[in-house]
């Protein structure tokens, strides 16, 4: 169930959190994530991003809210995946997501010289954390 936990918190982040009935902070992350959402338009960069619209994508983002987004992404499925088992290695098992925390951010200083940015962005956060947590399953 750590990993639904998980999967939950990187399809929204918060729900990871709802999903482990820490309501208040499942909602309160929810909230936070549409404000840094809607003001960084960051779908808007995603969609004219995958459609090939690199550029107008760059351009669309507000880079004050866009990077606030990787550290708090990383944050938010590390609570989920750690809070869903009891007497989990709080040291440990951060360590893939604060990688995640960290190459996301830097992907997203450096989003002008990538191809396809947020994409690229995406990948850089969610695969050390998918790794991580297949490796450290069992903590």
């Amino acid at each position: 169930m750590r990993n639904i936990a998980a999967l939950f918190s990187m399809l929204m982040p918060g729900f990871g959190q709802l999903y482990n009935r820490q309501l208040l902070k499942g909602v309160f992350l929810v909230i936070a994530e549409h404000y840094d959402n809607v003001f960084g338009h960051i779908n808007q960069a995603i969609h004219l991003d995958l459609n090939g619209f690199h550029q107008k994508a760059l351009e669309a983002a507000n880079f004050q809210y866009v990077l606030f987004y990787p550290g708090f992404y990383a944050y938010t499925v590390w609570d989920a995946w750690y809070h869903a088992k009891p007497n989990a290695d709080k040291k440990k098992s951060a360590i893939p997501f604060l990688i995640g925390g960290f190459l996301g951010e830097f992907g997203a200083i450096f989003a002008t010289r990538l191809a396809i940015p947020t994409l690229t962005v995406g990948l850089l956060m969610i695969i050390p954390m998918i790794c991580g947590m297949i490796v450290l399953r069992n903590q």
